[in-house]
């Protein structure tokens, strides 16, 4: 039977630097595994990602669990078999800030809905709790970002302690712990009190801001995305550099961006209104020339400017205003688009044409009997397959 490694990072999640023998070590897909006899690299589990840093100066590139011992997977060999290992402490506390803040956001959300904690994941940029929580409005989010930060600002001390599953029954856990033998507890003083083995620092001012960024749904419940300590920082620099930039283009106040932005909002959607309005007077009036202009039943062109939009609608003023097929060509730098309509009364189904005109474009398509729409990147035979296609009928 194996011997389990001892964890260091149990006894001082701030010690960094430390030696160690080799028990074993082999090759496996392309990567070197060694275990220790013991190690301060904290390895994948609960929701946490494991510890970076370097082992005789090779890159730890993932640490897991196995049995017991923990395996140090590194990027290339090391002979030696003693070693000096280095943890990567900016990750490191990283980690500890984000799931010290996990825990005191699942107890705040417990303590003010009774909500229950289901999932727990630690990400590179944002982190995330899923909760049995089937709504949350902005009010009860900001109460639960409140009461948390409270916490974090009475810097209170954050203990961590192994109980037997006997005894375990005495504390006061969020959630009842499903492990045997010795359970560890991080409880954070007269607050929370859970089950786990990831790391967190020594008292929540540590954390040193905990920011809820959003909500959404997931599963019929609500998952939370958070950060909390340096990456707060970093996402209120961001944001404030954006207001800020904001603020200077439509040059007001920071505070007056948001009026700002809905009344600029309003002007643009009533803007968008009256250019449609004004395009559909261009459309109707091109229309009526291209209907003046035509000698017989087919209208047939290539436009080079223009959107699928309008030259659809330009067909259809046409196949209204009187008994035309329409034989219309969008040639655009990347694309092209066909439209084939005719007017309902001369009782023709225009999806005849599309196995006639398709492969000419390799093109994909479908409609209704009086109107067909193809699109295609191949624009080099569009006047070809409007020709066919006159042909058909002509």
């Amino acid at each position: 039977m194996a011997k389990e490694t001892k964890k260091l990072f149990h006894e001082d999640v701030y010690k960094i630097e430390f030696e160690a023998n080799v028990v074993e070590k082999y090759h496996k897909e392309q990567k070197f595994v060694f275990v220790l006899d013991q190690t301060c690299f904290y390895p994948e589990s609960g929701g946490q990602p494991s510890d970076k840093g370097t082992l005789n100066g090779v890159e730890v590139v993932h640490v897991e669990e196995r049995k017991g011992e923990i395996l140090h997977v590194l990027k290339k060999d090391i002979s030696e078999n003693k070693v000096f290992g280095k943890i990567d402490w900016e990750k490191r506390f990283d980690h500890m800030q984000q799931h010290a803040g996990q825990h005191i956001l699942s107890q705040s959300l417990f303590e003010l809905f009774q909500a229950k904690t289901l999932s727990f994941h630690l990400g590179a940029r944002s982190s995330t709790i899923e909760f049995d929580l089937r709504e949350i409005s902005d009010e009860e989010s900001q109460r639960v970002e409140d009461r948390a930060n409270s916490i974090v600002f009475q810097d209170r001390e954050i203990k961590s302690y192994f109980v037997s599953e006997m005894d375990v029954e005495k504390i006061p856990l969020r959630k009842p712990s499903q492990k045997k033998g010795l359970i560890r507890v991080i409880e954070v003083s007269d607050f929370d009190y859970s089950a786990c083995g990831g790391t967190h620092p020594s008292k929540t001012g540590e954390i040193g801001l905990i920011k809820i960024l959003k909500w959404e749904r997931i599963r019929n419940n609500m998952r939370c995305e958070f950060v909390c300590g340096r990456r707060a920082l970093l996402d209120y620099s961001l944001k404030n550099s954006i207001l800020r930039q904001i603020a200077v283009h439509l040059t007001v106040s920071e505070k007056e961006v948001p009026t700002s932005l809905e009344k600029l909002s309003s002007e643009l959607k009533d803007q968008k209104r009256k250019n449609k309005k004004m395009w559909d007077k261009l459309l109707q009036f091109e229309a009526q020339k291209m209907v003046q202009a035509a000698e017989g039943l087919f209208i047939k062109q290539v436009f080079s400017e223009g959107t699928n939009d309008e030259t659809k609608r330009l067909a259809i003023n046409i196949i209204n205003g009187g008994e035309f097929i329409v034989l219309f060509g969008l040639k655009l730098e990347n694309c092209g688009h066909l439209i084939l309509a005719c007017s309902e009364s001369l009782g023709i189904d225009m999806r005849d044409l599309i196995p006639i005109v398709s492969p000419l474009v390799e093109g994909r398509g479908g409609g209704s009997p009086s109107l067909v729409e193809i699109f295609t990147k191949n624009t080099e035979n569009i006047e070809k397959a409007l020709d066919q296609a006159f042909q058909h009928y002509s």
